[in-house]
């Protein structure tokens, strides 16, 4: 990661199940261990119709997030 990613960062996750990137905001960042965190990202409301109310998602690795 070139940028460190913080809270209220916006962010771009890639989600495999929708085959693309979707777009959100860092709401908060958990220690995983020394290296890693799992970052929630709260994903905008037009992500995608089949996500329903589950928008709040946690991305650990992080060739999966970018900042935009």
């Amino acid at each position: 990661m070139a940028d460190e990613i913080k809270v209220n960062d916006r962010v771009d996750v890639f989600l495999k199940h929708l085959d693309g990137w979707r777009a959100g905001v860092v709401v908060r960042i958990d220690p995983y261990s020394a290296h890693r965190s799992f970052i929630w990202v709260q994903l905008d409301e037009n992500a995608e119709a089949s996500l329903g109310n589950d928008r709040l998602i946690s991305v650990l690795n992080p060739k999966n997030i970018r900042k935009i």
